[in-house]
């Protein structure tokens, strides 16, 4: 079965004991704190850590339109972005100063690579990641629906245990970075 929003608000539900919903709109109390938190929640969670399935690169196109100050350039982010990791130029991804504003990133080079934090498809959600989602978001839906902030806090210190796991299996998923360079270690020759 393919993940979906519906899914995993229905499983957070179920976690809390409340029943799942069958759609976001169908006008029920849980229906209605779902379709509210859901969004806001799940975008919350992926720009928290740069999650190896949520990270993309992409050359970013030169807007017309110029800086009022500061910066040379500017360059349209790309659709479904969440939070820029780092810019570069060429076949590198980093290395270039840089500064969101607006719905633009600002820089000094004519060319910009992005590499950077997007809103993946639900059914891209490794089972790590849609795990932790769904514990954070039953903490979440847990003070609206059943009134019990002792229970809540529970399910929000499950949550960040469900996080912290999450975050060190992506972890590991990729070559841990090298240090590129040191100052102490230049200067010794």
């Amino acid at each position: 079965m393919a993940l979906t929003a519906l899914a995993l608000c229905s499983r957070a539900l179920l976690r809390i004991g409340a029943q799942p919903v069958a759609s976001l709109d169908e006008g029920t109390a849980e229906a209605e704190v779902a379709a509210n938190l859901y969004a806001p929640i799940r975008d919350a969670l992926l720009s928290a850590h740069p999650w190896s399935f949520a990270t993309g690169q992409s050359a970013l196109p030169r807007l017309v339109a110029r800086p009022q100050a500061d910066m040379a350039y500017a360059f349209q982010l790309p659709p479904g972005f969440l939070r820029a990791l780092s810019a570069g130029t060429g076949d590198r991804g980093r290395g270039v100063p840089y500064r969101i504003q607006e719905d633009r990133l600002h820089a000094d080079a004519e060319a910009v690579v992005l590499t950077y934090i997007f809103r993946p498809d639900e059914s891209a959600f490794p089972p790590f990641f849609a795990q932790a989602l769904a514990a954070r978001l039953a903490a979440e839906f847990c003070l609206p629906l059943t009134e019990s902030a002792s229970r809540a806090e529970m399910l929000f210190r499950l949550a960040e245990s469900e996080l912290r796991s999450a975050r060190q299996i992506d972890s590991q998923q990729d070559t841990p970075r090298g240090i590129e360079d040191f100052p102490l270690v230049s200067v010794r020759g």
